[in-house]
């Protein structure tokens, strides 16, 4: 019998093989994104210090429109990229998750560049 292998399960095994040769300085933080069936999520993370510095989710309360989309995931960009300027950030290193660089996660980067970001 041929048993059919968990995406979440690879996914999760190729996140930990770029997670240790990237991380998040102070002087560059990290762009984590998490994408699920309903939304997308954005995080710039100091893993020195293990905080989050800045957040933005298409769940949010002031977010309108689908959650699970392209153009979505490039407003989560930009939100994301408008915060980290207000707080000083100008530099991260992308983490794309495990996920492919395609489709809402690629275009979440694309905002997150447009809005100021550089990486």
């Amino acid at each position: 019998m041929v048993s059919k292998k968990d995406k979440n399960v690879q996914r999760l095994k190729r996140h930990r093989r770029v997670r240790s040769k990237i991380s998040g300085t102070t002087e560059c933080p990290r762009l984590a994104v998490y994408r699920s069936n309903k939304y997308i999520y954005a995080q710039i993370i100091d893993d020195v210090k293990g905080v989050t510095l800045v957040a933005a989710s298409s769940n949010e309360a002031g977010f309108d429109g689908i959650g699970s989309n392209k153009e979505a995931a490039k407003k989560v960009g930009k939100m994301v990229a408008e915060r980290a300027i207000q707080k000083g950030i100008e530099a991260v290193v992308f983490d794309r998750g495990g996920y492919i660089y395609h489709g809402r996660v690629s275009e979440l980067a694309e905002g997150a560049r447009e809005g100021g970001l550089k990486f």
